[in-house]
């Protein structure tokens, strides 16, 4: 028996085995409640295998119906905490969510200026309980953040906020499309959960080089909240595995899908459940 065997023999203890998960960011807000925000991010990038790191921009008081106040970091803060993290992990992708103000969407415009991994912008103006998160002067300034984006994934609401057009029919979804490259998006993720339809939500995925459809079953269920920042998240941990745009796109509407499919009953509305049976007998994502 050699030395190592005996003292761990002697003592109990075992050697580490250190592994090296992917690492995926989120510069996004708090949700004390935790069904959205950051705390979304970091569940669903657990869930996905990545491990998750987290800049926070502002904190919100809120829970699953409502929220409270918002209190805002200075965009100081908001660069410590990135460069701190950029500074020790392998940063592979960052998934980018409420910015609240200006100043702060400038800041993380700056901050991913060179940055060379998957980027997913979720540009969030209005929470599911239709309370305004995003200052109206702070707008134009995301043209210059989607100008880094490998992906931005807009709602319905927020795409008509920015481009004018609500995406309410394939033909609108294209030009729609249009007006985020025409503002310095390469690839926009039209979502269809708050678009009116059939018993089917559409989200159209329009890159310079395809224009794919994936439709999943409408939950009728009110418990969504996070859900678009699950879907963000999940996107971007995919991309941190090393998935190309079209594939990460249909696995995290998968896995969001699930999440919805069943919800936690939590709070007064409930919330998406990251602990969701992902793996079971999930509906399957079809591509038009």
């Amino acid at each position: 028996m050699s030395d190592p065997e005996r003292e761990r023999a002697a003592t109990g203890r075992v050697d580490a085995t250190p592994e090296r998960p992917p690492y995926a960011l989120t510069v996004a807000s708090s949700d004390s409640g935790g069904g959205a925000g950051i705390q979304a991010d970091l569940k669903t990038m657990t869930r996905l295998g990545v491990y998750g790191g987290s800049v926070c921009v502002a904190l919100t008081a809120q829970n699953s119906h409502t929220v409270e106040s918002v209190h805002t970091l200075p965009p100081a803060e908001v660069r410590a905490q990135f460069e701190t993290v950029a500074a020790d992990f392998e940063v592979r992708a960052v998934k980018v969510g409420m910015l609240a103000t200006e100043p702060i969407v400038r800041t993380v415009t700056d901050l991913l200026d060179g940055f060379d991994g998957g980027v997913v912008v979720d540009p969030v103006m209005v929470s599911s309980a239709d309370d305004t998160l995003l200052d109206p002067d702070a707008i134009d300034a995301y043209d210059a953040l989607f100008e880094r984006a490998t992906l931005v994934t807009p709602n319905a609401d927020e795409a008509e906020t920015v481009t004018g057009r609500r995406p309410d029919s394939p033909a609108a979804a294209r030009e729609v499309a249009a007006g985020f490259h025409d503002r310095g998006a390469d690839a926009v993720l039209l979502k269809g959960g708050h678009v009116d339809t059939d018993d089917a939500v559409r989200d159209t995925l329009v890159t310079p080089d395809e224009e794919v459809v994936f439709e999943t079953d409408r939950v009728a269920t009110d418990a969504t909240h996070g859900s678009g920042c699950t879907l963000s998240s999940a996107i971007a941990a995919r991309l941190a595995r090393g998935d190309d745009l079209r594939a990460a796109v249909e696995r995290g509407i998968t896995f969001t899908h699930a999440t919805i499919a069943s919800p936690a009953a939590v709070g007064e509305r409930g919330s998406v459940n990251h602990l969701a049976d992902v793996e079971g007998a999930l509906p399957s994502v079809e591509v038009e």
